[in-house]
């Protein structure tokens, strides 16, 4: 097989190619030496992001049968990334409702990983096709870009889903308060109340409960709340609140009030959007016009022309 692709090419291109793959080897085992032997940090208890983690790895076999090999990576590329790049990392996870349990160096290894896979299909794509390092080069990026996209996707539908859901949880908590409940209480009732214990707002309650038995005040489990779910109706909700407890009002009268607040700007919201797509239908709408017509005048122009 080498004879044949080595068959007619010059002395020096096939130094020249050795020495590019020996080079390539010898790059390749020093990564893996440098990453072996790369100092990690001390490894930290995942919390609530552990018990995710066990919920994933039940119900998804593919994820389990991949999961030690991201620990271990994850756990040698700990001392690459900053305290900074890693907030960032757990940040953008957070923001997914802590995305399969990752930590921020398994997600980092996951996208090393996922890099890795990529090249290795591009390659195969690239010899079979012949596009040769096109394929091996968009593989690569593709693989690599895959985590983000994946995880700032389902950070965009958890948004979405905490921005529908929110009215009718504010609503269920007022008529719980108004009823005599205190705020653990309204909130305990949303989390029994849900179908979904997957549900984005009924996880991030549960947060709440579990950050107010730990003994830390409302304000500070609310702040929280605002932080991971980032949307508007969220970040009014804590702040009526927290005024409201500064204040000395009454919450289930503030939740009462947000409720209504939060109805309204839906249908707001709702009225615009169907204003939009009006609009944004108005071009498909003229090339099916168009389509039709010459569907229609088409064969006439035809006939017109050969009796011409």
């Amino acid at each position: 097989m080498l004879e044949q692709l080595n068959l007619g090419l010059s002395p020096t291109v096939l130094i020249l190619r050795y020495s590019a793959i020996a080079l390539l080897v010898l790059a390749a085992i020093l990564s893996f030496y440098g990453v072996a032997s790369a100092p990690t940090r001390v490894a930290s208890r995942l919390g609530l992001r552990g018990l995710k983690r066990q919920r994933v790895l039940a119900n998804n076999e593919l994820w389990a049968s991949v999961e030690p090999l991201v620990r271990w990576l994850g756990v040698r590329l700990s001392g690459i990334p900053t305290e900074e790049q890693r907030a960032k990392l757990d940040a953008q996870i957070g923001l997914a409702g802590d995305y399969m349990g990752l930590t921020a160096d398994e997600y980092l290894a996951l996208t090393v990983l996922s890099f890795l896979g990529g090249l290795g299909v591009g390659i195969v794509a690239g010899w079979l096709f012949g596009l040769g390092v096109i394929a091996a080069f968009a593989g690569a990026l593709l693989g690599g870009a895959l985590p983000y996209m994946q995880i700032s996707g389902t950070a965009q539908e958890r948004m979405k889903s905490v921005s529908r859901g929110l009215p009718y949880v504010i609503d269920l908590m007022a008529l719980s308060m108004g009823a005599g409940l205190d705020f653990p209480g309204a909130v305990r009732q949303v989390v029994e109340k849900s179908s979904n214990p997957d549900d984005a707002l009924v996880e991030e309650f549960t947060l709440i409960l579990q950050t107010l038995s730990l003994g830390r005040t409302r304000k500070e489990a609310l702040l929280e709340f605002s932080r991971r779910a980032p949307v508007e109706a969220s970040i009014e909700f804590v702040n009526s609140l927290i005024q409201a407890e500064e204040r000395g009002n009454p919450v289930a009268e503030v939740l009462a009030i947000q409720a209504a607040v939060s109805r309204t700007r839906r249908s707001v919201r709702a009225e615009e959007q169907a204003a939009k797509a009006g609009v944004q239908m108005v071009g498909p709408l003229m090339l099916v016009f168009f389509t039709i017509m010459g569907l229609l005048l088409g064969p006439a122009m035809l006939n017109m022309n050969k009796g011409m």
